[in-house]
């Protein structure tokens, strides 16, 4: 399995839509994507890349696996 990296938020944005995420919309004072029912906010867009710690507590959230997050990637 190969190490998670920092990762652009728009990456980020593109990968979740790959892996079956609408969005992002506006809501409150954090953008945030829908899969189902399950609802993921989104870090600020202002900070920069999502360093890898956020990375996986996002992938854990958003219910998608290493493997999965790889594959929309390539």
């Amino acid at each position: 399995m190969a190490r998670l990296t920092p990762v652009a938020r728009r990456e980020l944005v593109r990968r979740l839509r790959l892996l079956g995420f609408d969005g992002p919309f506006v809501g409150g004072r954090r953008e945030f994507m829908l899969r189902g029912t399950r609802r993921l906010i989104l870090p600020n867009p202002h900070r920069g890349d999502v360093d890898t710690d956020l990375l996986v507590r996002l992938l854990r959230q958003a219910d998608v696996t290493r493997e999965e997050w790889e594959a929309a990637g390539q």
